[in-house]
């Protein structure tokens, strides 16, 4: 089987060593189908040049080509199985155009929750789109989405042999989509330290909420990467996963990053079907499903049993179901099966 693994044309590098939604999964999907014994071609310009020591880098992007040009002649005649790519792309007409001379399988997952697609991006069986909860499979109906846990993997990411760890840890983009306040007031409810791990996105929410956000109790971390990220979520107790009432999670990566390193998850949601609950299990976390009409100390509090709960989890059952859930050979078979 050939697979072209097409790079997105965003500011992150591929693969990138920490933060990042597609271009994490895309990588992902590259690592696992190579491991199930595909022929893996990575196509685009995006893709890091030194990796052309281990793999095929074709840069070029359907949607430059020209019809009838040398270019496009030679990438179809490569004879493409299954080209995977970013979820914008199958609505991209230029891109489409291209893709429809190659006779080949589409598959893409879903990794934000507004943008809208072309009526005819998908069929559910060439033209694939994956969701990963109830949740999303319900605002992508239109589009025959099929249900997946998406997989992600950065560069130099690999899991230590799970531990218990001490602290609690939140990770993620700091801004009010995420909320990592209320991880941090849980945790002050609880006596526990937090590290908060990523970049500020938003300087006014980290102001408005200064005095929890910046409580002895909170470490700021900034952004990490590569082996400091993944041992940072390893050595924490507990993973605390937070969003705003209105946010709709398309598919955070940290769940896997987090069940794989062997670390449980408490999970604070506003409704049910979320990812949280697509992803955790008794096994592996708790979720605390909160009212959004409660305020945010209620939740914290909620958030706090969730945490006292998580933490009775055995740190090497947790990894050894999150190494099979979120395994890069299991999600690309999944993925390159047309449905019937």
């Amino acid at each position: 089987m050939l697979v072209g693994v097409c790079d997105f044309p965003g500011s992150y590098a591929f693969p990138p060593a920490g933060y990042g939604g597609i271009e994490r999964w895309l990588w992902a999907v590259a690592v696992g189908a190579r491991a199930a014994g595909a022929d893996v071609h990575l196509l685009g310009p995006g893709w890091l040049t030194d990796l052309e020591h281990d793999w095929v880098r074709k840069p070029v992007r359907l949607e430059d080509l020209t019809r009838g040009s040398l270019a496009e002649r030679e990438l179809r005649d490569s004879g493409y199985d299954l080209l995977v790519v970013g979820h914008e792309y199958p609505s991209l007409p230029a891109w489409t155009r291209t893709w429809s001379e190659l006779d080949c399988d589409v598959a893409t997952f879903q990794h934000s929750p507004v943008f809208q697609h072309s009526p005819t991006a998908f069929d559910g069986r060439r033209l694939r789109l994956y969701c990963y909860s109830p949740e999303m499979i319900e605002r992508y109906a239109e589009h025959q989405p099929i249900p997946e846990l998406a997989v992600h993997l950065g560069l130099d990411e690999e899991e230590p042999p799970a531990t218990a760890g001490t602290d609690l840890i939140w990770l993620g983009r700091i801004d009010e989509d995420k909320a990592p306040h209320i991880a941090a007031r849980a945790a002050q409810i609880l006596g526990r330290r937090i590290q908060i791990v990523g970049p500020v996105f938003d300087e006014t929410y980290v102001r408005r909420h200064e005095r929890l956000l910046t409580a002895d109790h909170v470490k700021w971390v900034g952004e990490l990467g590569g082996p400091a990220k993944t041992a940072a979520i390893a050595e924490a107790s507990v993973f605390v996963y937070t969003y705003a009432r209105p946010y709709v999670e398309a598919g955070a990566a940290v769940f896997g990053e987090s069940l794989r390193a062997g670390t449980p998850m408490a999970a604070l949601t506003w409704r049910e079907g979320t990812c949280a609950h697509a992803a955790l299990c008794d096994e592996t976390g708790a979720v605390a499903v909160v009212d959004p009409e409660e305020d945010d100390e209620t939740a914290a509090r909620r958030l706090a049993d969730a945490i006292e709960q998580a933490e009775s989890l055995d740190h090497r059952r947790v990894q050894a179901v999150g190494m099979r859930r979120f395994d890069p050979v299991r999600h690309f078979q999944a993925m390159a099966a047309r449905p019937c």
